[in-house]
């Protein structure tokens, strides 16, 4: 019965998290395990290898993270959620949370390039001519860009617009 209860509850977990791929996941430092860091996101724990991690991030026990969540696979221990600092969507999902224009449509995210813990580049467009894409994204005083870079570990970000003709893109 009790096996039983325990497999109810690890599916749930797993059905609850296959939801979220792609989704940021905030939690703390756990534990360090044979080169992962092992993240406490409350009902689960993700796991956070070596190489999704910028060189220049260090982690302590208790520390706060955000990590995209890039696959949820079912163990036999529970579900095994397996979290990312370094993937480009990590970017896209900050600005997107960040960026009330982004979340809304009128700004669109078109491509993100990124070397994880050095240096970010986001091509950005609008539906809206009214609508500075690139101002959008950085705020007032750049207060909603310097957040993003904060979370990235003062990774420099910047911000382009998108062109559908390619010269003009390469020279933005």
């Amino acid at each position: 019965m009790l096996f039983r209860s325990r497999e109810a509850e690890r599916d749930v977990v797993f059905e609850e998290y296959q939801h979220k791929v792609n989704d940021i996941a905030t939690g703390s430092v756990h534990r360090f395990e044979k080169g992962v860091i092992i993240v406490d996101l409350g009902r689960a724990e993700g796991v956070l290898p070596r190489r999704e991690i910028p060189q220049k991030e260090e982690y302590r026990q208790g520390d706060r993270i955000k990590a995209l969540i890039l696959e949820v696979k079912k163990t036999l221990k529970g579900p095994e959620i397996l979290l990312s600092r370094t993937n480009p969507g990590l970017v896209k999902r900050l600005f997107e949370l960040e960026v009330p224009e982004i979340y809304e449509g009128i700004v669109d995210i078109k491509s993100v390039s990124r070397e994880a813990g050095d240096r970010s580049k986001i091509a950005v467009h609008s539906k809206d001519d009214k609508v500075d894409p690139v101002g959008a994204c950085v705020g007032m005083r750049g207060q909603r860009v310097k957040n993003i870079v904060r979370e990235l570990g003062e990774e420099k970000i910047d911000i382009v617009r998108w062109s559908i003709d390619i010269g003009e893109f390469i020279c933005s």
